[in-house]
């Protein structure tokens, strides 16, 4: 509050740090603000932009007022460059905090999208759109699910559902025509016992309904890409021979 309160009347917090007090993203630097057009600051420890927003670009969090989470966004993709689409780490970083944004409720993409296109021209807009394509788009919950997906079309495998909830389970890939499920075991959250055993009850309910599951974990996605690429090209093979083998009976 004290480095809004320090750019003056109409000061929003934006960009990465609006980002960060969402909880979209977790960086840190130098405190950065957005100023009514042509409004200027001279204070050297805040990034100011002197921008236009409309009203809907504005919000509060916590009593701070801050830029919304769809501007947020949109500056977001800004500060992170300018080519459509973004160069790879910051298409990943942008990626990450969209599906932030929506695994925490502040946006869902089809809003986002609607936000995007009527704000053609904000500078972040062009890279923001590139990424929401629904084409290629896909909403995933970590890094490890992001490196992922490259997997699956090498295997030759269409774009999955993602992060929807299948039996009353929220699983990471949906093939429905296949009858697949993928999860994605990272490091950090599939570790204790109570975790391995929800895991197996899941994956038990699953089998049940007459879904086939495949783990993959954190090493081999990350170290070994092609084991996962083959077991993906043979288990979906497999699974598309069953159905068609089933249409025909």
């Amino acid at each position: 509050m004290a480095a809004v309160l320090r750019g003056g009347p109409g000061a929003v917090l934006s960009h990465e740090s609006a980002a960060a007090l969402w909880r979209i993203e977790d960086r840190q630097g130098l405190i950065t603000i957005s100023l009514p057009s042509p409004r200027t600051c001279s204070d050297p420890s805040l990034v100011a932009h002197s921008v236009g927003l409309e009203p809907s670009d504005l919000s509060r969090r916590w009593g701070i007022p801050v830029t919304s989470p769809a501007r947020t966004l949109i500056d977001l993709a800004a500060s992170l460059g300018t080519g459509r689409p973004l160069p790879g780490r910051g298409a990943a970083r942008l990626e990450a905090a969209v599906s932030a944004a929506d695994r925490l409720g502040l946006i869902d993409t089809e809003r986002l999208r609607d936000e995007v296109e009527s704000r053609p021209g904000l500078r972040g807009v062009p890279s923001l759109r590139a990424l929401l394509d629904r084409r290629t788009f896909h909403l995933t919950d970590s890094e490890l699910e992001r490196r992922f997906l490259p997997l699956a079309r090498r295997a030759g495998l269409a774009a999955p559902e993602t992060q929807v909830e299948v039996g009353g389970y929220r699983v990471d890939f949906l093939w429905r025509e296949l009858g697949l499920v993928v999860e994605t075991d990272g490091l950090t959250y599939h570790r204790t016992a109570s975790q391995q055993e929800r895991d197996a009850r899941r994956d038990q309910a699953h089998a049940a309904v007459g879904l086939q599951t495949l783990r993959f974990s954190h090493s081999q996605v990350t170290h070994d890409p092609g084991s996962v690429v083959t077991a993906l090209a043979k288990v979906a093979g497999i699974l598309s021979q069953t159905a068609r083998a089933r249409l025909r009976a």
